[in-house]
């Protein structure tokens, strides 16, 4: 059996897939974003180790596993010493409070910015490592390693350092073109070289389940372990999306639309992303900050279960009656880029009852993944339809919202841990095995509804404008 890891933000899921690439059993565990201050989105290490063993002792119980495959929130840091201590709670990619550290980044000439193909965010790890010489220098001086969660996770299983493409492209610290560490903007930042990993292919594998590690897990040691992928790039790898203009939404704690590119097309808005995959190619990726995490916030402030928001959101009512949702409740990235964006629900009346917010809250999500599709459109990217996958996409009428919104049909995949299943399947891929997803049937477009959600979209457009007007040039 094949075990992929899946470190997401706000759990870990441990997935077992078979020598013919079933899924044999899957379990999850959850841990706490901590906000000590606004804008702050950390979390301590040892509560994803204790997580995982957690998860992967119930899910890998009476199974042999063969070898080990991993995948992981992108963006974050982990700065600790040479055995893998941290010094610190990691600093996780919805966590904006490098925003004032960007405008060091902002300072490098358009060339270099093309260099790391990607737009200046918060959040990533650059921009965290400025901040943190900034305020915290002794911790950052005393750091031997810095890593990415996933990377801090091998570690923990293997007693070694390395990350690969995937996640070290999501840094803005490396060379998309050269397709290593930026050297000379790392230089220009005044940033150190010395603590990041050396860089490995993703489906190599990276070392063997240590004896301790085995133990905490409940697993045979010496099990080898491949260095895996960044989330969103293992989502791709585990739903078969290998080829040009194949497009695929995942939806979790943030949401993200990512297309495979045979070459590095770069955005010269630099408004979308751009990754290396867990293969040899790319993917353009827009990513918007806030999917689940703005609904648990409002399932957790209205005190409701996630069977009454989806009975109130599209049982109670088949419209928000004209109220907005921003949902930018940690700014957003893709194609607002700006960190200091806020969430609201706009144009509340006396008319309007708790099923009108919550179907407002569906609908302003749905929005938001429709900005961040038409700003990959505006790249040159064609496709027909889209796959969907992800843990907060299983509602039928959910999903059957976000064809209409999108006015495209939807084709969820056989199975919506599609990270987990790529952690596995690079696991697989270690040891010669291959299989691949098959997909479920498609959600299509109800042409009428699709229509009805232009002038609602634009309303939502033109709230964030009014909202956040464009500084003048």
């Amino acid at each position: 059996m094949f075990l992929g890891i899946d470190l997401g933000t706000g759990s870990v899921k441990a997935l077992l897939l078979s020598e013919k690439g079933q899924v044999l059993r899957e379990h999850s565990e959850a841990y706490e974003v901590q906000s000590k201050h606004s804008g702050w989105a950390e979390t301590d290490p040892d509560a994803w180790w204790q997580a995982t063993c957690k998860a992967v002792k119930l899910c890998c119980q009476d199974f042999e596993v063969k070898a080990i495959g991993l995948s992981g929130q992108m963006h974050g840091l982990v700065l600790c010493q040479s055995d893998g201590k941290a010094l610190r709670p990691a600093i996780l990619w919805a966590d904006t409070r490098s925003s004032e550290t960007l405008a060091l980044y902002n300072k490098l000439s358009i060339p270099e910015k093309q260099i790391l193909a990607n737009p200046i965010a918060a959040g990533m790890m650059g921009p965290s490592l400025l901040w943190l010489k900034q305020y915290e220098s002794e911790t950052y001086q005393k750091a031997e390693l810095a890593l990415s969660p996933k990377d801090w996770l091998r570690f923990k299983l293997v007693n070694l350092a390395q990350t690969e493409p995937s996640d070290a492209s999501a840094t803005l610290l490396y060379d998309l073109q050269k397709d290593g560490w930026a050297d000379g903007i790392i230089e220009r930042l005044g940033l150190r070289h010395d603590f990041l990993p050396p860089l490995m292919r993703s489906s190599d594998i990276a070392g063997h389940l240590t004896k301790q590690a085995a133990q905490d897990l409940g697993l045979n040691p010496d099990i080898p372990v491949v260095a895996g992928g960044a989330d969103a790039a293992c989502s791709a790898f585990g739903s078969d999306l290998t080829q040009e203009g194949q497009v695929q939404i995942n939806l979790g704690t943030a949401m993200q639309i990512f297309a495979i590119r045979d070459k590095a097309h770069l955005d010269l808005s630099l408004r979308t992303h751009l990754y290396r995959t867990v293969t040899d190619n790319y993917y353009a990726m827009a990513a918007m900050q806030n999917c689940g995490i703005a609904f648990e916030w409002v399932r957790r402030i209205l005190g409701l279960s996630w069977p009454e928001m989806y009975s109130e959101a599209f049982e109670k009512t088949d419209s928000s009656k004209g109220l907005v949702f921003l949902p930018y409740l940690t700014g957003e990235r893709t194609p607002h880029l700006n960190p200091f964006a806020q969430a609201c629900w706009q144009g509340m009346r006396l008319e309007h009852e708790r099923c009108h917010l919550l179907r407002a809250v569906f609908e302003g999500i749905a929005f938001a993944l429709k900005d961040g599709l038409i700003a990959l459109q505006e790249t040159g990217l064609e496709f027909k339809s889209l796959r969907l996958a992800g843990g907060g996409s299983l509602h039928p009428a959910w999903q059957q919202l976000l064809a209409d919104v999108l006015a495209y049909p939807l084709m969820p995949v056989e199975h919506p841990s599609a990270s987990a299943v790529g952690a596995a399947k690079l696991a697989a891929l270690s040891l010669g095995y291959s299989f691949q997803v098959k997909e479920s049937s498609k959600v299509r477009i109800d042409p009428k509804q699709s229509q009805l959600y232009l002038e609602p979209y634009l309303k939502f457009r033109t709230t964030y404008r009014q909202l956040y007007p464009p500084e003048p040039l």
